[in-house]
């Protein structure tokens, strides 16, 4: 078995014999020997018989067979049964057509079978030459096991890619969808803006009208009424009774109370409209303007004002010493008993100043603390502590026109401690 192995092994991928019986010099040669039988893919050959005759150690190792064991046997031992009949009537075909070879894959499907009965997918091909001895058939065979596992990975992750992109292209229609309708409503809401932005221009001026007019034509007739009732008292005081002199002393006090009504309501009219451009702005000096303009005040009262580090702001200067002498002013009138005590500070919080004016009075009811900045709201009445109401609404706008905030923290009988911020200009503060 052992010699006749050695002849099979060279002569089925070799030329036949010469016409004087000798060999080619490559048969002969050891080295094509170990080549053949040492090549990875199986190398098999059989007979016209389908007898095998050529079983390389490829061949061993893939199909788990020696080559001692399967040489001489049939070749329907390497083939799975239901493959069997196909496959000898594919060897036949093989042997009447005129080419020398072929990919088998063409032919079909090819799978082997092991010696353990398990199969394996392969692709292989084939060819003939006809001997001294009939036809010679071989097949160089591959198992590709390991490249389907592959594949079917590959597949796998390639229709699960195919799933993710149509479920993503699906989320990005519904995306591209809903945008769609965004952008529209978002035209549609800027176009209504932009209606409401010309009809606050309208109103605006037509505010500013008013404020003009109201300034002269309705000012007017009040120091008009207030200068001539002011005269009948004098003129007729003790010539009338105790009621006409009180009567005139509510008609001017009315008079003069609807002054000062007017001009806040031009003034709270105006903070945005006749607001000057905004430059940098010591809040010292504010402070100290302030006092000026307060003197009566404190003079009456005996106010301690005092201050601690304040800083140069961005900001209208007019409206900061509006704005500050409003608090201040407040924090006076609304005084416990005499000499209230008034301290303004300044902290700075993030790209931001918090300017804080506290002191010592008769502080507010934390349910009123954004009741109070609303226009006309007051908690006490004008017997009790004269005023229009619009102060501190007054001081609201300024704060919101500068990108700021306003608030208050009390405990009523404790002072109040009224805060706004403004943007930091990052300056130096002064002391």
């Amino acid at each position: 078995m052992s010699a006749k192995s050695t002849t099979r092994i060279t002569s089925p991928l070799s030329p036949p014999d010469t016409a004087d019986g000798s060999r080619s010099t490559r048969l002969a040669d050891p080295r094509f020997d170990e080549i053949l039988a040492s090549a990875n893919d199986a190398i098999i050959s059989i007979d016209e018989s389908h007898a095998i005759t050529l079983f390389n150690r490829g061949a061993e190792r893939i199909f788990g067979y020696s080559a001692a064991d399967i040489i001489g046997k049939p070749l329907d031992r390497l083939i799975p049964e239901r493959f069997v009949a196909r496959h000898g009537g594919q060897v036949r075909d093989f042997s009447a057509a005129p080419e020398t070879s072929r990919m088998m894959a063409q032919r079909g499907e090819i799978y082997g079978r092991r010696r353990d009965g398990s199969e394996f997918p392969a692709e292989a091909s084939i060819s003939k030459f006809r001997g001294p001895n009939g036809l010679v058939f071989t097949v160089i065979l591959r198992d590709i096991t390991e490249r389907r596992a592959a594949e079917l990975i590959l597949r796998g992750a390639h229709d699960e890619l195919e799933r993710r992109v149509r479920e993503r292209t699906a989320e990005l229609e519904e995306r591209n969808a809903q945008l769609q309708q965004e952008i529209q409503e978002r035209r549609r809401a800027e176009k209504l803006l932009a209606e409401q932005a010309r009809e606050l221009a309208r109103s605006n001026a037509d505010l500013e009208q008013f404020a003009s007019v109201a300034s002269h034509d309705l000012q007017e007739p009040l120091r008009m009424v207030a200068s001539y009732t002011q005269l009948l008292g004098k003129r007729y005081r003790n010539r009338l009774d105790e009621d006409a002199d009180e009567f005139m002393g509510f008609i001017v006090d009315g008079a003069l109370r609807m002054q000062r009504l007017i001009n806040d309501l031009l003034t709270f009219s105006r903070v945005g409209s006749r607001g000057k451009g905004f430059q940098p702005v010591d809040l010292a000096t504010s402070v100290a303007q302030v006092r000026i303009n307060l003197r009566a005040a404190i003079d009456e009262s005996g106010a301690r004002i005092s201050t601690g580090t304040l800083p140069v702001v961005n900001a209208d200067a007019t409206q900061m010493e509006q704005l500050l002498q409003n608090l201040i002013g407040n924090a006076i009138k609304f005084r416990k008993g005499p000499a209230p005590s008034v301290h303004i500070d300044a902290r700075r919080e993030d790209a931001a100043w918090r300017i804080t004016v506290q002191d010592d009075g008769i502080g507010i009811d934390a349910r009123y603390a954004e009741r109070i900045f609303v226009i006309f709201q007051r908690l006490h009445t004008a017997a009790e502590y004269p005023g229009t109401g619009i102060g501190l609404a007054i001081c609201k706008k300024i704060v919101e026109r500068h990108g700021g905030q306003i608030g208050v923290h009390s405990t009523p009988g404790e002072g109040a401690s009224f805060s706004f911020t403004l943007p930091d200009r990052e300056e130096t503060p002064h002391a």
